[in-house]
Parts: C-alpha cells; structure tokens; sequence
C-alpha cells in the first residue's frame, strides 16, 4: 500500500507483469501490481498529499458544486412538476385542456405545451456556448439562472394557453445555457479521482428538484383553486435565484483562466482545491503541464460563431460522436415516458387523482435513489459498462410493464397484475437512474476536449432538445392512439441501443481530461480506452 505524503514509499512504473529470471532482474518480495487506466495520473495521486473529503478545502469546494448543482435541480423540477401538474383536473380544466378520462392531458395540445420547452432549449443552443467561453462559466450560470426565474414567473401567473407557451419557451431557453455552463463548470473544478463521482452527483440533483415538486402536488393537488398547480411551477424560481445570486462569488474555472491568460490566478485555484494548497503538489504539476499543452489561447472558443474543432479531426469527430450518442440514448431509453407517469399509472390501474400523483411521488425517490448508487459505482465500475448494462435492464424491465399493462391494465381484471406492471414502472426507473442519471452530465463533458467543451456541451443540449421534443410532442399523441404499445418501441429501441454502447463507447474513468487525448487519437479508441496498465507499488526502495 501506498504510504501518507510524508513516509510516502517509493513508486515504480510497470508496464506489464513481473519479468521472468531470464531477464536478470529480481522482483522485490513486497511489489504490489496494481491494475490503472493511466500510470502518470495513477504516479501523481499515489505519491502526492492525498485528499481528503473531510478536509476544510475539501468542505468548500463541496459548498462550491453545490451552487452549480442548483443548474441539475433547476432541469428537475420542470421534468417532474409538468408530469404531475399535466394530472391535475385543475389544471387541464384552466386551460380546457383534454384528458379523455386517461389521468392526464393527452393530444395535440398538451404536446405543444410539452414540445415548446424542447423549443426553447434548441433556440438556446446558438447562445449558451458562446456566453460560456466569453463571460466564463459562472457567467453562463448567472445569465441562465435569470432567464429561468423570468419564464418561471410567467408560467406561474399564467392566464391563458399562450402565457403558458411563452414561459415554458423561456425556462427552456435559460435551462440551455445552464445546462452548458454547470456540467462544465463541476467536471473542470473536480479533482480527477472524484470527478465521476461529483459530476455525477450532480446530475443527481435533478432528482432533489423531482422529489420537493412531485412531493408538493401530492398536497397542493387536494387543493380545489389554480394555487393546486401555480404553487409548484412558482417554486422552479428558488434554485434558478440560488444558482443566479452566488455564480460570482464562486472561483472561476482553472481552465477557463488559462484560455484567457490568467495563469496565476488558474494556478492558484488549482492548487487550492486539487493539492491542498501545494503548487508543487505532484498532481497539480501533471494537470498545470497537461492545462499548458492543451488550452489554446487562439482556440474556436474564443471564436462565437466557430464550432469547426467539434469536426475538423478524427479525434474530434469521435469526441463528438460520443457527446451524442449520450444525448439521443439518454432521452429514448424510455425516461422520456416519465413526463406522462400519471397517464401510465392510470393505464396500469391506478384510478383516482391523489393515488396517482402519490404513485408519482414515489417513484421519484425509487429513482432519485437509484441515481444515487449509480452516482457512487462511477468511479469503481466505470462509465461503459455501467451504461451498456443499465441500458439492457431497461430494455428487460419494460417488456415486463409491457406484458403486465397489456393484459391486467386499466380494465381492473387482475389487481394484483396491474400492480405488478406499476412495480415495474418504478423499477425501470431505478435501472435508468443507475446508468444514465450519473452519466447524461459527466460523459460528455468528459469527451469534449476543452477548446470545445462549451459549444460542445451546447451541441448535447441541442441533441437532448431534439430528442426530447420527439418525446414530448410525440407521447401524448401516441399514448392517446396506441396506448400502451408505447413501450413496445423502446423496447427494441434499447436493444440497438446496447450493441452500439459495446461496439462504440469509450472508457473514461482512470485518466485526467486532457489525458483522453490520446484514447480519443489511437485508431481503436475502444481498445485504448479498456486496456490496462500494471503499476508496482514497491516499499521500501526502489526494485
């Protein structure tokens, strides 16, 4: 085992398994042969001051993502309070929407007023990368969190379908740009032995936002007036004032600092948070030299209207590619069902109001439950396999809810059938939650190299929207003509979905961000990034 900083033993680098006698050189009796992604970063954590979560550097920088995971919460609390709000006879009673006795509204209107969010978010695209590389990350945080609160207030005093429209086409738009600028900002600020983790979590705070907005309508929706449905859009305005009101009183991103020239305020920050305030640190040393070889000062990114470098090379193109595969996968793996949950539990068989918004309720903690595991094998599983395996148990769970919906749905023969059907709901939810939760931030922000990490999480947001806006626009219409054949779809979809993950994705756990550039250049990016090296811990002395 490696020892503390100050006792630390002496490392030496292997690259395969101990050699035989016939090469002359004896083995040490005390090596231990450790299996690493990458021996440099592996080298650096193994003989540097090691951190430590309970430390107060630590406990700040925790504080700090904190802030930036209020983008994630914003992103929760639309997906979820439209779900339940959409269930409300309150609501589609306003705005005359129509329901056909299904537990929720369905048809062409209730896609539109789903579909104009996915609208927004598109329109926001062209914005939200450049106003992340020109103001800086915090930047980005603090102009998408005013958007958000300006189409949150309109949405909640909504009058009419039209104020409906334009409020959801606004927190769309501000969702867009946060949603740029917070991954980006975590993944950078992370040291590299817990970025999956951090990043991660903060996806996961998508479903803190689900949890307080499903929770809230469980009680508001016993109320008879508009505050059963105005209550909960209104609260999409407290994280969005969090994220907006504390954006610049957090340290700006260290990469983003070198790509403007402030490279001792970068160094500083760097040091701070990744080596305990050590500059000589033997991981802030990797990451400054790796920080110097790939930040551009005359990159795309200062260029607002150049996407070129997502592109112009082999390793960019596969970057990219994998930025969007997460997109469109992680959208049609099923999940985009959960803005219709009270329509299905009442395809399933739950037939008032209250127990299908209470079913909703508590299929946000199966999930945000889920999300927290998947959050916490990040870094021990890797990102392939969690997302190759995560996307066939959904595959397998909602053939299940398609066999048990068919047959024991809605017509009340079977209870205990259609219970099982809404069993399963929820725990699709929880596999989702497990693979894609953790992953939909920190896969693709991993992949952008971070000339492009900017537009390119702005291209991912384009790719979500577009995804989205099939589901969105699509669903209701769908669930209103072919009901629960729905699942049938996905089903299948997800099967395709797992042989392109294990012939096409990449491993990116182990390795700092600019590391991945050599994964990304090697002709069998596959390969590379599932290959292994052997590190010999030796102590004492060197062998």
């Amino acid at each position: 085992m490696a020892a503390p900083a100050s006792e630390q033993a002496p490392i030496e680098e292997k690259q395969s398994l101990p050699p035989s006698d016939s090469e002359h050189k004896r083995e040490p009796e005390d090596a231990k042969y450790v299996e690493v992604q990458n021996t440099e970063l592996a080298l650096a954590l193994a003989s540097g001051p090691k951190l430590k979560a309970t430390s107060a550097r630590s406990i700040q920088l925790f504080a700090i993502l904190l802030v930036a995971f209020m983008g994630s919460l914003s992103n929760g609390f639309d997906g979820s309070v439209m779900s339940a709000v959409n269930g409300m006879e309150q609501y589609l009673d306003y705005f005359g929407i129509n329901s056909q006795d299904s537990g929720g509204g369905v048809g062409t209107t209730t896609a539109i007023i789903f579909a104009i969010y996915n609208i927004g978010m598109i329109a926001g695209v062209f914005f939200a990368g450049p106003i992340a590389d020109r103001f800086g990350r915090r930047g980005g945080m603090f102009i998408g969190g005013i958007v958000i609160i300006v189409g949150a207030v309109v949405v909640t005093v909504a009058k009419g379908i039209p104020f409906l429209l334009g409020g959801r086409f606004t927190l769309g738009f501000g969702v867009t740009i946060t949603t740029t600028a917070a991954p980006a900002y975590v993944v950078e600020m992370s040291p590299p032995q817990w970025r999956g983790r951090l990043t991660g979590l903060y996806n996961t705070f998508y479903y803190s936002g689900s949890i307080l907005c499903t929770g809230i309508t469980v009680a508001s929706g016993r109320n008879s007036t508009t505050l059963s449905w105005r209550l909960p859009l209104a609260l999409q305005i407290v994280p969005a004032a969090i994220l907006a009101g504390f954006a610049f009183f957090l340290p700006e991103s260290p990469r983003w600092l070198v790509s403007v020239g402030r490279n001792e305020e970068a160094l500083k920050i760097l040091a701070k948070y990744h080596g305990g305030g050590d500059e000589k640190a033997p991981l802030v040393v990797l990451e400054w030299k790796e920080f110097q070889e790939g930040v551009k000062l005359d990159a795309s990114d200062k260029r607002w209207w150049d996407y070129s470098e997502l592109v112009n090379t082999r390793n960019a193109r596969y970057r990219t590619f994998m930025m969007l595969l997460m997109g469109f996968f992680g959208q049609w793996s099923g999940n985009g069902l959960g803005y219709f949950l009270p329509i299905l539990f009442g395809a399933a068989g739950a037939n008032t109001q209250n127990q299908r918004l209470t079913l909703n309720f508590a299929n946000t903690i199966v999930s945000a439950s889920g999300a927290l595991i998947g959050t916490s094998l990040t870094d021990k599983v890797g990102r392939r396999k969690m997302w190759f395996w995560g996307t066939l148990a959904c595959s397998g769970t909602l053939a299940i809810v398609t066999g048990c919906t068919a047959k024991w749905g809605s017509t009340g023969a079977n209870p205990a059938g259609a219970n099982a059907a809404i069993a399963f709901i929820f725990i699709f939810g929880f596999v989702y939650s497990i693979a894609y939760t953790p992953l939909q931030a920190l896969y693709p922000a991993e992949c952008l190299h971070y000339n492009t990490r900017a537009k390119g999480m702005a291209t991912y947001a384009l790719a979500v929207s577009c995804a989205s806006f099939v589901n969105s626009y699509t669903g209701p219409i769908a669930l209103e003509r072919i009901q629960w054949r729905l699942y049938i779809v996905y089903v299948v979809w997800d099967l395709f979905e797992c042989a392109v993950i294990w012939f096409c994705a990449v491993e990116t756990k182990g390795r700092t961000l600019e590391e991945l550039d050599e994964i990304f250049s090697d002709p069998h990016p596959v390969r590379a990034s599932t290959t292994k090296q052997k590190l010999a811990l030796v102590e004492g002395h060197p062998a």
